[in-house]
């Protein structure tokens, strides 16, 4: 009978002398780290997802082979976590993977330089910082709203840990993705080197204690009352008509919460189909709705509109409506979803909506972030967000400094109800809420709809995908601000800094030793001898281990 490391042995022979098996390999070990994400929200194992990758790059014998690993795990990462995009895209879904992936390419290079040579000290504590920043830098590139936005950074699958949300409020989401590949990057070391694994081990302990004394020292706004909002989630309404009934359902809906003592009442995204100000009946229907509970409404159109420069199209705009009608408030949705609200380069990739839901006309883009203030003694400061705006960390921040004490998000996710997009989506308010010490409601049509409090926390029940009702919550308020508000992105700048010096210390050794190759460790070192270059694969002792 085989043994276990006998079998192991023989698939990673397998893997390793087969382009084909480790092509898919590492798409699926890049794939791994989605199932940390909701819906299965295993954000446990994102600590560990990587490890597979990395090992898998750590034993490419070239660098030609390392970039094609990184490749093809980032298309896996692609995949996985936009896989509930397959019925608005359809194959095409597979060429943006593909597309995307290409910016591990470098990444592999760079975990290869890093793991795959001797593992002293000093190159254990070079990978546990290198690696990381190189992680950063494709999250950095792919946030590019063009390149499909900042959806599934790493450091989202860690949206219900507190400590996580804590590092957030410091950092921003990239602090936390800077831990989480650290974490992994650790726990390799671990696996494959006997010799190093106590600097792995230091190096863990050393990302335990920092955590904790950000847990301990980071500051956090201080409470200051509560604001009860409304959500109004009227639920998956299809077929003939469906505009007009989901509308009456939405008023229904709002006229349960009369004598509930709201101060405002969220619809979702797309919740108006025409535009109130052309249409006065419906603009005269949701200020009946505002004088009957007391508070405002705020809807959100999706309608051809004329904005305040002249320029009229189809906008996404967030509209508030108070007892005496449109209150003059309104922002203009201002980054759109490639391929869902417009097609970028339409003139070459105009041919992608003919394969999916992709979008027929452009939706325009609004021109500046809007705060609005609610009437009432607290003159309550909302900054409101539409769709997947609440993923990108700069616009909520932007808001928050901007004077918003109430964070909202509207959206719909009705075209991906069965999958993970719902579910995921809503996470998103928890780290924005922590990043900017502002609670933060979340409200769709269809679900999920939450609300998260200034840590991050949630705050009562959320609607799920399967419920058609309204809810009110009782957001915390808070007042002062965050690190992460007052600092902004530091760790993106950081990352570019050890980057560029990692960069340079290796182009000098280069330069000095043109014959010989410096471990990474030795570089991060300032080590002032040389080392020659690390063997080949099969000569390698320590992967014999």
């Amino acid at each position: 009978m085989r043994t276990w490391a006998g079998r192991r042995s023989e698939w990673g022979d397998r893997i390793r002398g087969s382009a084909l098996w480790r092509g898919a390999a590492a798409l699926a070990a890049g794939a791994l780290p989605a199932l940390a994400f909701p819906a299965p929200s295993l954000w446990w194992f994102a600590y560990v997802a990587l490890v597979p990758l990395l090992l898998l790059i750590r034993s490419a014998g070239t660098g030609r082979r390392a970039a094609l690993d990184g490749w093809l795990g980032g298309t896996g990462y692609m995949l996985a976590v936009h896989h509930w995009l397959m019925p608005s895209l359809h194959v095409f879904i597979v060429v943006l993977a593909a597309l995307l992936g290409l910016l591990w390419a470098p990444w592999g290079l760079l975990v290869s330089r890093l793991l795959g040579g001797p593992t002293s000290g000093a190159a254990v504590a070079a990978a546990v910082i290198v690696v990381p920043c190189g992680w950063l830098m494709i999250e950095l590139a792919r946030s590019w709203e063009a390149l499909g936005g900042p959806w599934g950074l790493l450091g989202a699958s860690q949206w219900q840990v507190t400590p996580a949300l804590r590092l957030a409020s410091v950092g921003g989401v990239w602090l936390v993705s800077l831990l989480v590949v650290a974490v992994n990057t650790a726990v390799a070391v671990l696996l494959v080197s006997p010799a190093a694994r106590t600097a792995a081990v230091v190096a863990l302990v050393a990302g335990t204690v920092a955590v904790g004394a950000v847990w301990m020292w980071a500051p956090q706004p201080e409470r200051s009352g509560v604001a009860r909002i409304a959500v109004v989630q009227p639920g998956v309404i299809e077929g003939p008509g469906s505009i007009q009934r989901r509308l009456a359902r939405s008023e229904e809906l709002t006229r349960s919460l009369a004598g509930r003592d709201v101060d405002l009442v969220v619809w979702g995204e797309s919740s108006l189909a025409v535009d109130p100000v052309r249409r006065p009946d419906v603009a005269a229907r949701i200020a009946a709705l505002s004088r009957l509970v007391g508070a405002d409404v705020l809807v959100n159109v999706d309608a051809r509109q004329t904005d305040a420069s002249g320029r009229t199209g189809i906008f996404k705009s967030a509209v508030l409506v108070g007892p005496q009608g449109l209150t003059g408030d309104r922002y203009d949705k201002m980054r759109l979803v490639p391929f869902g609200e417009y097609i970028p380069a339409r003139s070459a990739l105009g041919w992608a909506t003919s394969m999916g839901r992709a979008a027929g006309e452009d939706r325009l883009r609004g021109a500046r972030p809007v705060t609005m203030t609610l009437p009432g003694a607290h003159a309550l400061h909302i900054g409101p967000l539409v769709c997947f705006e609440s993923a990108f960390p700069d616009m909520s921040r932007r808001l928050t400094r901007d004077g918003a004490q109430l964070l909202i998000a509207q959206s719909s996710t009705s075209s991906f109800q069965n999958g993970w997009a719902p579910a995921q989506h809503a996470s998103l308010g928890a780290l924005r809420a922590a990043e900017n010490g502002r609670p933060m409601v979340h409200a769709t049509l269809t679900g999920v709809s939450a609300v998260y409090g200034p840590q991050g926390e949630p705050v009562g029940a959320p609607l799920g995908t399967d419920t058609s009702g309204a809810a009110v919550f009782g957001a915390p308020l808070a007042t002062g601000t965050t690190l992460y508000v007052r600092l902004g992105d530091w760790p993106l700048y950081g990352a570019l800094g050890v980057l560029a010096a990692f960069c340079a210390f290796e182009g000098v050794r280069s330069v000095r030793r043109p014959g010989l190759s410096v471990p990474a460790g030795a570089v991060a070192a300032g080590a002032a001898s040389a080392t020659p270059a690390r063997p080949a694969p099969e000569s390698r002792t320590e992967s014999a281990q």
